[in-house]
């Protein structure tokens, strides 16, 4: 930066705090920062959620107990089960062991020999539910939100680490303007004392002491308006800027840096290649396409619920011990297929062509949203290079006015100049030197946002 700020700011003493750098308040802002803390908790819910569907392919278990104690018949059943959904064709394994005693009609289904029964057996799902099914889907869909987190977290840090660098430099900014101010309160302070002993030898009219009293008011003004600003930029730095309690912490005056850092452009400026790697880098287009694949899994529903049920199931039974039931035998094996026809689907159409709707809808939002990216990425290289333009004039604006204003002390010291005038170079001087500030600051404000669009920090 320019040696005048380096004036201005003076030569740190060596005890002095250490300067607050971007990189301490980006690193405080990923690690501290409360917005992003609950944009990871949501990786939590979404594991919890994926959790909760896989419920549905837990191992069931089931007791069964009955008793006739009057009656014709007295006998009693008992049966325990074990049964577990399988991830392919909608199958369905199942496995028990039942036991009856007594005496039980031979219609009765629960009767068993003497030592009991061992059955297993599967089911499966030929056509509607075979390839996907209600649980299946809701399985694919759960995953599909824990993949969501990530983008969603990623475009959380994306815009958190150009919050910062904004609050970074503003504060640093409005920091070199309370600086700026206070030089320019110190000229016409310094230039009191001069002026009164000139008046009271009779060498000027006491009216131009009182005028320079008035600029000493007009000063004073600005550096409280500027403090001001400088406070509140401090204020809104320390929700990023956090201690080891994640408190927020209100940077110092004495961690001002010296001089903001040098003004280069970043790397492929202007380059198609950077232009498209930022487009497939932003977390947007990955949540469209993980969005649309869930759609997608809803459409699969929809088709498969259009199908008829036709459904296999195959089972074996290995009865124990002898009697007291002769018609039973030792070991059974059974097929049975069922089939049912839904004659009208309406809400099975309704739900298809909602979803393909929706993927349509999709398509679009993805399309639109590239275009948005492209845009933003060239948008930032235009703001980057009008930047670095203004800032070049406003480094000549001010040399122009420092000399001007040198001129013009020397013209005043010798007497042919007047008060009025070197307020007017100074004015000049301060809005150059205000200017200059306000172009450093446009510049790393365009790079964050051309950080950001590009999705630099995630590489």
């Amino acid at each position: 930066m320019r040696g005048w700020l380096l004036l201005l700011l003076g030569v740190a003493f060596a005890d002095a705090a250490e300067p607050l750098r971007l990189p301490e308040v980006l690193a405080s802002a990923q690690g501290r920062y409360p917005p992003l803390l609950i944009a990871l908790i949501e990786q939590d819910i979404a594991s919890g959620r994926l959790r909760q569907t896989e419920g549905a392919f837990d191992l069931g278990f089931a007791l069964r107990a009955g008793v006739v104690p009057r009656g014709y018949y007295d006998g009693s059943t008992g049966d325990v089960s074990l049964e577990q959904r399988m991830p392919f064709w909608g199958a369905n394994l199942f496995a028990g062991y039942r036991r009856s005693s007594g005496s039980l009609a031979d219609y009765d289904k629960d009767r068993t020999q003497r030592d009991g029964e061992f059955r297993a057996g599967l089911r499966f799902n030929l056509l509607r539910d075979g390839f996907i099914d209600r649980p299946r889907a809701e399985l694919l869909k759960a995953r599909l939100d824990l993949g969501l987190v990530d983008p969603f977290v990623e475009r959380q840090r994306l815009d958190i680490t150009r919050a910062a660098t904004r609050a970074y430099y503003a504060w640093a900014v409005a920091g070199f303007r309370v600086q700026v101010a206070r030089e320019q309160l110190r000229v016409a302070e310094e230039r009191a004392a001069g002026l009164t002993e000139q008046a009271r030898k009779g060498m000027l009219a006491p009216i131009v002491v009182t005028d320079n009293e008035r600029l000493i008011v007009s000063r004073q003004l600005m550096v409280t308006q500027s403090r001001r600003r400088w406070e509140a930029a401090a204020l809104e730095l320390s929700l990023f800027l956090r201690g080891p309690d994640d408190q927020p912490i209100v940077p110092p005056n004495d961690r001002l840096p010296a001089e903001l850092p040098t003004t280069e452009a970043p790397a492929g400026l202007g380059d198609p290649l950077v232009l498209e790697l930022a487009v497939e880098r932003r977390p947007e287009l990955r949540r469209i396409r993980l969005v649309r694949d869930k759609v997608e899994v809803d459409r699969k529903l929809a088709d498969n619920a259009t199908l008829p049920n036709l459904d296999l199931t195959v089972g074996i039974t290995r009865s124990q011990g002898d009697g007291p039931y002769p018609d039973i035998r030792r070991e059974e094996t059974r097929a049975g297929l069922e089939m049912r026809i839904p004659l009208q689907r309406n809400e099975a159409l309704g739900r298809r062509q909602a979803a393909e709707a929706e993927l349509r809808r999709l398509d679009q939002d993805l399309l639109f949203v590239r275009d948005r990216i492209r845009v933003e990425v060239k948008d930032g290289w235009s703001a980057l290079l009008a930047a670095r333009e203004q800032l070049v004039l406003a480094r000549r604006n001010v040399e122009l006015s420092d000399t001007l204003v040198a001129a013009e002390q020397t013209r005043f010291r010798q007497g042919a100049g007047d008060l009025l005038a070197l307020q007017l170079r100074e004015q000049a001087v301060l809005e150059a030197r205000f200017a200059e500030l306000t172009s450093f600051a446009d510049f790393f404000l365009a790079l964050a946002d051309y950080r950001a669009a590009t999705a630099e920090d995630l590489r």
